[in-house]
């Protein structure tokens, strides 16, 4: 049995389609669906059970012989969020929570961390999970700080040698596209935003670039492709002998003009781009580069190759958003 939090979300819901799809056992999902079409996400998935979250570690205790790996996606991801208190209920404290009920039950345990640990890239991107690396990362903002919290209490814990998961692994996801975002509104990649307004015959909004360094639509992110991100949490579900804290990106930075020309292309348009400036509130901690340093993954053994922009954004537009069902 293998339970995923966040189950419903976007990163989740994919996840709990990989699972099936390969036959991996019985999944239950623990997540909120609220009112919205969120529910969509699980619409095609058979589930042995789906747990709110206020009733998690009942549904833990009442099954913890059974439990294959707890994969840990539940998040309060939104960037923009103002309530600290919540984020770090949900982000930080439910994560040493379980993190602490894999060990006492040995159980696998792979959580998501974030890219946005990373602040503005002063220190690189390079995903040395030593305390002495983390302690110089300096989040811009509280999703993430509450990220890189956690990942520095993992990385406490197993330089003091304290118990710990009999595998345990977080994942710092870069900027992931793909289906069964769509809940997500404003926090939709911008390959699902440009989609919108290009498919609508409206052009793609960009932000101006307030950097000399970078032209307009020239800013930089390391942009990967979601089933990239499946093939790695499932790798990691069948090396049980990797440990750490590991990027998810592609290594390859790309600009968000080449990202816009991407969808206008795969949709067989003539690209049409307006930029506007970046809000003032966010100016200040904006990112203009991103880039994964993935040479601690490969040496961990991971092989596959990453799927460029253009085929994913190709596989997304025609596989999903130009479909009537752009559900997984």
């Amino acid at each position: 049995m293998y339970l995923v939090t966040g189950g419903a979300g976007f990163i989740g819901s994919n996840i709990v389609w990989a699972l099936e799809s390969q036959g991996a056992g019985k999944v239950i999902v623990c997540d909120r669906l609220r009112q919205a079409d969120k529910w969509r996400n699980l619409a095609k998935r058979e589930l042995a059970g789906i747990v709110p979250p206020e009733s998690l570690f009942d549904f833990l205790a009442a099954n913890a012989t059974n439990i294959e790996a707890v994969i840990h996606m539940a998040a309060i991801s939104s960037t923009i969020e103002t309530d600290v208190d919540l984020i770090i209920d949900t982000n930080f404290r439910l994560s040493v929570d379980l993190w602490h009920w894999c060990t006492q039950h040995r159980v696998r345990f792979i959580y998501a961390s974030s890219a946005a640990t990373y602040g503005d890239g002063s220190e690189g991107f390079g995903d040395d999970d030593s305390v002495e690396a983390l302690s110089r990362l300096k989040p811009l903002n509280a999703y993430g700080w509450s990220k890189h919290l956690f990942d520095r209490r993992v990385a406490r814990m197993v330089a003091d040698n304290e118990p710990r998961p009999p595998q345990w692994a977080g994942l710092k996801f870069f900027n992931v596209f793909g289906p069964n975002e769509y809940h997500k509104d404003r926090m939709q990649s911008v390959v699902s935003q440009v989609h919108a307004n290009a498919a609508d015959g409206r052009p793609a909004v960009l932000f101006k670039s307030h950097n000399p360094d970078y032209a307009d639509g020239g800013q930089l992110r390391d942009f990967i492709w979601i089933g990239d991100c499946i093939d790695i949490v499932t790798w990691l579900l069948e090396n049980q002998d990797v440990n750490g804290i590991y990027n998810c990106g592609t290594g390859k930075a790309r600009s968000f003009e080449d990202l816009t020309k991407a969808v206008f292309d795969a949709l067989g348009k003539k690209p049409d781009i307006e930029y506007v400036d970046t809000p003032p509130e966010i100016r200040t901690k904006y990112q203009y580069f991103t880039e994964a340093k993935m040479d601690r993954l490969r040496a961990a053994g991971y092989d596959k190759p990453f799927t460029t922009l253009e085929d994913g954004i190709g596989q997304y537009v025609t596989g999903f958003l130009d479909t009537d069902d752009p559900y997984r």
